[in-house]
């Protein structure tokens, strides 16, 4: 069967910027990007070891509208909200939090010193599910499959499928597709993708060619829609590490306010008034 890639079509560069109470981190995916990456809303890197970037974390806050992906590499992370959950994410883990009608939340470093370096990505909700209850899930990082690819490379499937590996997350609506993929050599990898899909990748590490295109560290790749296209040709050198976000466009309004994501700018004005007035 033969392989046609997808081309990169952007490369971006993050934003550094300041979140919670004074986080230093990378935004990569902004609010420009929203309507090309739908369902993708937002993409964050934090990665310091300096604490007085991450000791402050994230006070309680809230979120209608959208899920929210933290995946941690190094340091850990505490969340706690308004509906009884609570935990922490250590390296490896993933948490995904359904914030649907509304949530409140922190995210508290559990640690003064080290490296911290993790990613936060917010997927956008149909609207049929923006007023959902909200729901979290922790997934520890031995529940996440590892598969060695046929070149010998690392596929951390986080979330969707790679071949017949089934990651432990699975949205019907939007389809994501996560992957962390750690190159062992100069061999040649091809991630299928979905031909609906938007889709992105993000170099953590090294400068391999994405769809042909080299692209170093900490910049993102947003590929082409090409529907004669059925994945993308990833090729680099061993440590090279990317990260690979596919999603099923939601083709639906998009309206945000600040931590609030809905179709229409009543909705977003209700949001506001049940958050003043103690309703999440």
């Amino acid at each position: 069967m033969s392989q046609l890639s997808r081309k990169t079509e952007h490369l971006v560069q993050g934003q550094p910027t300041r979140d919670g109470a004074g986080v230093n981190l990378v935004r990569v995916l902004t609010h420009q990007w929203q309507r090309r990456l739908d369902p993708f809303l937002m993409l964050d890197e934090f990665r310091s070891d300096d604490p007085n970037d991450y000791i402050a974390g994230f006070p309680e806050h809230p979120h209608r509208g959208f899920e929210t992906v933290t995946y941690m590499l190094a340091g850990q992370m505490r969340h706690k909200d308004n509906a009884g959950h609570e935990g922490v994410v250590g390296p490896g883990d993933v948490q995904w939090m359904t914030a649907g009608k509304g949530i409140l939340h922190s995210e508290t470093p559990e640690q003064v010193e080290g490296l911290m370096h993790g990613f936060q990505l917010w997927i956008n909700l149909p609207a049929k599910n923006k007023l959902a209850k909200p729901t979290y899930q922790e997934v520890a990082s031995n529940q996440i499959p590892v598969v060695r690819s046929q070149e010998g490379h690392s596929v951390k499937v986080i979330a969707g499928q790679w071949h017949d590996i089934v990651g432990p997350l699975q949205r019907p609506d939007t389809a994501p597709l996560y992957l962390d993929i750690q190159l062992a050599n100069a061999q040649p990898i091809f991630v299928p993708i979905t031909a609906s899909h938007n889709a992105l990748v993000y170099v953590v590490a090294g400068e391999p060619e994405v769809g042909g295109q080299r692209v170093t560290a900490r910049r993102m790749a947003v590929l082409e829609n090409n529907p004669q296209a059925d994945g993308v040709l990833l090729q680099g050198n061993a440590g090279d590490q990317l990260l690979v976000l596919t999603g099923q466009p939601l083709a639906e309004p998009i309206v945000q306010w600040g931590p609030f994501v809905m179709n229409s700018r009543e909705e977003i004005e209700q949001a506001i008034a049940d958050y003043q007035t103690g309703q999440f």
